[in-house]
Parts: structure tokens; C-alpha cells; sequence
């Protein structure tokens, strides 16, 4: 069942980019992570599905993101992980990360210093321990 759109929040806890890093198509995950992090009251920009790390740099500097959320479902795209973190450095971003999905686990989150969600029910309340 497809969940409905809930609404912007009037007052954001704060902007989180969300996306997959390419090649990574899965995107239904992604969805039910962003949807439930809205609901919470945070802000989502979407980068999309298979998204260039370039595009999340974009993305964090136009909306000056507090947070970034990744879904990573493929290996490929859990091997471009290295390739996001340099990127951020080389754009002087940092920013907390919070990820999850079917090719992560914990100890690939703690490895570049993000958290680890299993679900979508546990996004939003990393989303503010990430930010505390």
C-alpha cells in the first residue's frame, strides 16, 4: 500500500537531505524513511534514486541540510560511499549522517562516523540523537 504524502512541517526540527547513491534504484525504502522523518517534523529534500554524490553536495549547500540521510540496498552503491565522503570534505560539509539498508550494516555506518537505522519506524529518533 502506498502511504499517503503527510504535510510540510509548519516549524522543521531541522532539513534533512535524503537519496540513494548510484547506482542504487531502490527507492521504496527511501520513501517510507523520508515520509516518516517528515511526519516527524523535519524537513526532507529529496536528491532521488541513483543520485551523484555531486548532487548531494548540491543539495546540502541549497538548503544548508543539518542532516543527510542515505538508503544504500547495493553493494555498488555502499562502494561509493568513500567516494561521498571525499567529496563532502573537498566541499568543506560536515554534516551528521544517519543510513541504512539492505547493503549496510552498523559497523559500515560507524566507519564513516554516521548512524544506522534498521526501519523506518526507528528514522526519525536517530534523526534527532544524530542532531543532539
Amino acid at each position: 500500500m502506498m502511504e499517503k504524502e503527510p504535510p510540510e512541517p509548519t516549524n522543521p526540527i531541522a532539513t534533512v537531505v535524503i537519496g540513494n547513491i548510484e547506482p542504487d534504484m531502490h527507492d521504496t525504502a527511501k520513501e517510507a524513511v523520508r515520509k516518516a522523518l517528515k511526519r516527524a517534523g523535519f524537513k526532507t529534500v529529496d536528491v532521488g534514486k541513483s543520485a551523484p554524490v555531486d548532487a548531494f553536495v548540491t543539495k546540502i549547500k541549497e538548503n544548508n541540510a543539518a542532516l543527510l540521510a542515505l538508503s544504500v540496498n547495493t553493494v555498488p552503491a555502499k562502494n561509493n560511499l568513500p567516494k561521498l565522503m571525499d567529496a563532502l570534505k573537498a566541499a568543506g560539509i560536515n554534516i551528521k549522517i544517519i543510513m541504512g539498508g539492505a547493503a549496510v550494516k552498523k559497523d559500515d555506518a560507524e566507519a564513516i562516523g554516521a548512524l544506522f537505522g534498521k526501519n523506518k519506524e526507528e528514522a526519525p529518533e536517530i534523526a534527532k540523537k544524530a542532531l543532539a
